[in-house]
């Protein structure tokens, strides 16, 4: 039985994240899904780890850990020979590359990305009103940090350099909603060199099963 458990549910993009990553290094996980839109109607076992039914949980033995990105890392540090074996780097000037832009990601791209996600996809779900302002604010910061990606991306082939690794795989969720609404399809593929990326990024096995995985339904809980 796989010793990694995985709480939460595929439509997350802190799962959806995790998910990625435990397929690029072919790590074999137990998924117990959660979903994010029952309230306090969760699994016993899973408010046992998280009393505040937050939206991950990993569970490596005896370890516990509720934020994606430093999940990934353990993940790729933990079965560096297993897998795709580029995910942080082969050296101390690539690593530090590929945190640079894990930090672009987390501090410049995830907000603004995030807030037009909630607003134009789970918002009408969730019976709220989406907040015109909001979204536009996230647009403007968002059109910002990809123009700097698109010159970043006339160097190098992904973002840390030639190699997929996590600084590519952190942007995959929130990316893939993106490109799912009409309203911001185009911050992705108006831009020659960044919907270049997407393309490559989006198209490979680890996250198509991802994909795969949110079109599932729900487990009624």
């Amino acid at each position: 039985m796989a010793s990694i458990k995985v709480f939460g549910s595929p439509a997350s993009a802190e799962v959806a994240r995790v998910l990625a990553c435990l397929f690029e290094k072919d790590v074999e996980f137990l998924l117990i899904r959660v979903d994010n839109y029952k309230g306090q109607k969760r699994l016993p076992e899973y408010l046992k780890l998280q009393p505040q039914g937050q939206a991950l949980t990993f569970e490596d033995g005896k370890l516990t850990l509720t934020d994606s990105r430093e999940i990934c890392r353990h993940i790729a540090e933990k079965y560096v020979d297993q897998g795709n074996k580029d995910l942080l780097g082969t050296g101390t000037l690539e690593r530090a590359s590929i945190e640079q832009w894990l930090q672009t990601e987390a501090n410049s791209f995830d907000p603004p990305s995030s807030e037009l996600v909630f607003n134009l996809a789970f918002a009408p779900l969730m019976g709220l009103e989406q907040d015109e302002v909001v979204i536009e604010r996230s647009r403007q910061k968002l059109n910002n940090v990809l123009d700097i990606y698109e010159q970043r991306l006339q160097e190098s082939r992904f973002l840390a350099g030639d190699n997929f690794t996590l600084a590519d795989l952190s942007h995959l969720p929130n990316a893939q909603r993106l490109v799912s609404s009409n309203k911001c399809r185009s911050l992705i593929t108006s831009r020659r060199k960044v919907s270049r990326w997407w393309d490559e990024i989006s198209s490979r096995p680890s996250w198509q099963r991802v994909v795969e995985m949110q079109q599932e339904p729900a487990p009624v809980i």
